[in-house]
């Protein structure tokens, strides 16, 4: 049976710690935030964890990171 081939565009959007949870970026850092409060452009800055019913179909489309 073949090696499954990595996902390209998934591995660039997350990575796994190293207690195995994954962490992508927070989307709407761009551009227009201008119009931000200071808060919420702090809070842009921290990596989330991703959504947990999504987790499995990650690590399938990336099995080696």
């Amino acid at each position: 049976m073949p090696k499954i081939k990595t996902h390209k565009a998934t591995a660039k959007r997350f990575h796994v710690t190293a207690s195995s949870k994954l962490k992508k970026r927070k989307a709407g850092q761009d551009h227009f935030n201008a119009r931000e409060s200071g808060n919420t452009k702090r809070k842009k800055r921290l990596d989330i964890s991703a959504d947990a019913t999504l987790v499995k179909t990650i690590k399938t489309l990336t099995p080696y990171r």
